[in-house]
């Protein structure tokens, strides 16, 4: 995979091989956490991404002290190479991938493809949790330059910066104001952000969830013009999730320099007064 700008996938034969490496901790999240407890890679460690990754009373992540005593009490310290992967083409696990470089983590993987392709090659599971001594994980103050908030988007709509909407083109368009069966991830107003262009995170991956080349994917960025020289870039989805996945294209496989994730996304944006909507195509 030496054609990526930084050697950040690896494929499911690797992971195979270091099953039983302690060097490594293999980490599931799923949109829909009971998978997990279904099946999953031997070893692996779940995490429910609402209710362990996300700050229970405010709508947030959680703070760097709490993030860092949910991964040493799960065995994962600062030494270790967290490989990630999970349902729906690693939607989360693409977002708590952005969400480890946040605080500080750099030894990062995540698997070239969601949990369907290792069940789907006839791969070992299994229903067994995981039992690793609590460690120290000690997590850095958050890196901003990973993130965007919603002051800096409404900045942006006057500046040199490039936004990028990976939601569907029928919510980009305000045809849907939420998809079916996530009505409870909905906004006031349907549309999109002014002058963002559409790139469906899915138009990145082939049908077997894997990415697609990294001459595919410059030309398909550059062709809507979200990658246009030096010019920063802030990705949005609904909650977060599918924009991280195009944050993790762009920043990790191309190698962007000045990619943001908006994870407040278009419930914030959508539900806030007074800000600019477009829904023209």
């Amino acid at each position: 995979m030496a054609d990526y700008a930084k050697d950040v996938l690896v494929d499911t034969d690797w992971v195979a091989e270091h099953l039983d490496d302690d060097d490594v901790r293999i980490v599931e999240v799923d949109e829909n956490p009971a998978l997990y407890a279904e099946a999953h890679i031997p070893g692996a460690i779940g995490f429910d991404w609402k209710a362990d990754l996300q700050d229970q009373v405010k709508r947030d992540f959680l703070g760097p002290k709490e993030f860092g005593e949910l991964m040493g009490s799960r065995g994962i310290s600062n030494d270790h190479t967290v490989v990630l992967y999970g349902d729906r083409n690693n939607w989360f696990a693409a977002y708590t991938y952005w969400y480890f470089r946040y605080y500080g983590h750099g030894k990062m993987k995540l698997i070239n493809g969601p949990r369907e392709k290792w069940i789907s090659e006839g791969r070992d599971t299994t229903t067994d949790v995981p039992s690793h001594d609590a460690v120290e994980f000690k997590a850095a103050e958050g890196d901003e330059s990973l993130r965007a908030f919603r002051d800096e988007v409404q900045k942006a709509l006057d500046a040199d910066t490039r936004l990028v909407d990976v939601r569907s083109p029928q919510e980009y368009s305000g045809e849907l104001i939420a998809m079916a069966g996530y009505e409870q991830e909905g906004a006031q107003r349907s549309g999109h952000i002014p002058g963002a262009a559409s790139v469906p995170w899915a138009q990145a991956v082939n049908e077997d969830g894997t990415f697609k080349s990294a001459d595919e994917l410059r030309e398909l960025y550059e062709g809507k013009g979200v990658i246009d020289g030096d010019t920063p870039i802030i990705a949005y989805c609904r909650i977060g999730e599918r924009s991280a996945h195009t944050w993790f294209v762009l920043s990790e496989l191309l190698g962007e320099s000045d990619v943001k994730n908006y994870d407040g996304s278009w419930t914030e944006w959508g539900n806030m007064v007074s800000v600019p909507i477009e829904k023209d195509v």
